[in-house]
């Protein structure tokens, strides 16, 4: 469905996790974004990120805000779909699948180290590599040739923010031996055991933002330039739609 400029599927989490297993298993490059109040803001502000999010192979429902604005249109999503999740779905599937993972972006030594605390997780893992790099496109050489020497990567995980690493993705996957590629944000930050991830109870409940931000109180400036413009803009658009007879 189109929310506010910006498709979101109705998936649940293990449709989005088989989905992803096709396309990998599909033989070419492919992409999964990751849309949240934050994306959509952007999204309205910048055409070519909004392409990019509009053109993905996947575009799973991650943010709560969606599932909110969803409800206002009158055609609730089923599932909220969190990014975090599905990439450790991915993860926890790659032995069975016979997969190779690389850790592209973060801070330096993140990636290092959500690499080694994976494998501890899940035996059998294979990582193809890691490299933290520029995310910019006068960093592309340099990441792209770490990238094209793990050779085959079936999941590349880029952990550079939205929307540089969604940018950086569309810039160079085709040019690169991957099955699936998403943009992460701070997945690699949890990890790697560098930020806490809230408890399965405070997720379920739909306050991992507040977990997150009492962790990093720096996030509350852009919060606040980000949900309340995003809830406004929701309520119109729901108000539009039922004048128009579109729920």
């Amino acid at each position: 469905m189109d929310i506010l400029g910006v498709r979101v599927d109705d998936v649940t989490y293990n449709e989005a996790l088989e989905r992803c297993v096709a396309l990998v298993r599909a033989g070419r490059p492919q992409v999964v974004v990751t849309p949240n109040p934050e994306f959509v803001m952007l999204a309205r502000r910048d055409p070519e990120f909004r392409r990019i999010l509009n053109h993905a192979a996947l575009s799973i429902p991650d943010g709560g805000g969606l599932l909110l604005a969803a409800r206002l249109f009158g055609r609730p999503l089923r599932e909220q779909v969190r990014g975090t999740d599905l990439c450790y779905g991915l993860v926890e599937r790659a032995p069975r699948e016979g997969w190779r993972v690389f850790l592209l972006g973060a801070a330096p030594g993140v990636a290092e180290a959500a690499a080694a605390r994976l494998q501890q997780r899940v035996p059998g893992l294979e990582i193809a590599g890691t490299f933290a790099g520029n995310g910019a496109p006068e960093g592309d050489a340099e990441t792209v040739t770490a990238v094209r020497r793990a050779g085959r990567c079936d999941l590349l995980f880029v952990a550079y923010g939205a929307p540089k690493q969604e940018k950086w993705i569309d810039r160079n996957l085709a040019g690169l031996d991957v099955g699936l590629a998403i943009g992460v944000g701070g997945v690699l930050d949890f990890m790697s055991g560098r930020v806490r991830r809230a408890p399965k109870l405070v997720r379920e409940a739909g306050l991992d933002w507040l977990f997150r931000l009492l962790q990093q109180p720096r996030r509350l400036r852009r919060q606040l330039t980000t949900i309340p413009p995003f809830v406004a803009l929701a309520i119109v658009e729901a108000a539009r739609r039922r004048r128009a007879g579109l729920s």
